[in-house]
């Protein structure tokens, strides 16, 4: 007498179909024994901002044209000295509650062991505590976003 799979293949087709057609990043749906977890990932990309041109000075004199400067090399996030990664696979949170203030912002000063952020992993919630002095210059993720091993979380310069 042959068992019957638990795994239900169409299930899992009407999930990632749900994920596509919203905004939604992941679904998970338990029954019993089974749990099926369907994950969108997620890439950011990092802009710096537009530089502001500065004022033309007043001059009657005809101002000559100068060739654009040649652009500058994104930097990669992982390759950053100063990017903190996610110590493991879970959901970060920017703040302790949804009605907490956030544990950082862009620009804010922390040192060493200061609390940046909490990954929530199997129902624990982690802290995430700055490696080193800095000061924050970018956040990488979107509170509540699931992060996987080793990505880029923030900067610290």
């Amino acid at each position: 007498m042959a068992t019957k799979n638990p795994f239900d293949p169409e299930l899992v087709r009407e999930l990632a179909g749900l994920i596509s057609e919203t905004d939604l990043t992941e679904i998970e749906v338990e029954k019993g024994d089974l749990r099926i977890r369907v994950a969108r990932q997620i890439t950011q990309a990092v802009h710096a901002p537009a530089p502001v041109p500065a004022p033309a000075p007043a001059t009657s004199a005809p101002v000559e044209a100068r060739p654009d400067p040649a652009p500058v090399p994104a930097l990669n996030p992982k390759d950053h000295p100063g990017m903190v990664p996610s110590p493991m696979v879970g959901t970060a949170y920017r703040r302790a509650s949804p009605d907490a203030k956030p544990f950082i912002e862009i620009g804010q000063h922390v040192e060493t062991g200061d609390k940046l952020l909490l990954v929530e992993a199997m129902k624990t919630f982690n802290d995430i505590v700055a490696p080193h002095a800095g000061t924050v210059t970018a956040i990488l993720f979107e509170d509540g976003q699931p992060v996987e091993y080793g990505e880029p979380l923030l900067i610290i310069e």
